[in-house]
């Protein structure tokens, strides 16, 4: 008895502490493509902006550290390069994970700013799309981060459903992050099919 116990809470620990495997009914086996996209990561001049930012949205940050080239370089003045990397899930920690990567050395001269009134995305932009449950609440929260501009204010669109004759509809709003990512946050406001 007392061992069957010890192998429970054994095998109980392990799967706990296991990477999660990819939710295998999203998309039917026979037509599951040997490829996962696991992650974005986004180059960031301001570490802690960019962190309170995906915070206030609800991201959860899972991984966070420096890492440095030669690997053993105890410092970053010892290493030839060296960078701070944070990993941030929603709602998985096996796909769609925002990587949020700052260089300490060498330091890298940032982009060009974006115009505060360009509100075109241009060839070579991103678009990072979230699907929000209380839009309203994230949105406040997301304009209240600081180097953060609205791109566009909550309001209802309309997108052609998956079926071609039905409507999905959405409650789309966007904002620029502190580094000038677009970013969407909506709130699906029609149920989309699942593994169609």
């Amino acid at each position: 008895m007392i061992r069957a116990l010890a192998v429970a809470l054994a095998v109980s620990a392990c799967a706990s502490t296991a990477i999660a495997e990819p939710p295998l009914d999203r998309v039917p086996a026979d037509q599951r493509v040997p490829l996962d996209f696991r992650r974005t990561t986004l180059v960031v001049r301001d570490m802690e902006a960019s962190l309170a930012f995906y915070r206030a949205i609800g991201l959860v940050p899972i991984y966070d550290n420096v890492i440095r080239t030669p690997r053993d370089a105890p410092t970053d003045e010892a290493a030839e390069r060296s960078l701070r990397l944070v990993f941030l899930r929603a709602n998985d920690d096996y796909i769609g994970i925002i990587g949020l990567m700052e260089y300490a050395k060498p330091e890298r001269e940032a982009r060009p700013a974006r115009a505060e009134d360009d509100r075109i995305l241009h060839p070579g932009d991103v678009v990072l799309v979230f699907n929000v449950e209380n839009q309203e609440e994230v949105f406040a929260r997301a304009v209240a981060s600081p180097g953060v501009r609205v791109g566009e204010t909550p309001h209802v669109v309309t997108y052609p459903g998956y079926d071609g004759t039905s409507v999905i509809r959405v409650n789309f709003s966007s904002v620029y992050d502190p580094d000038g990512h677009y970013i969407e946050l909506n709130q699906v406001l029609t149920d989309l099919p699942v593994g169609d």
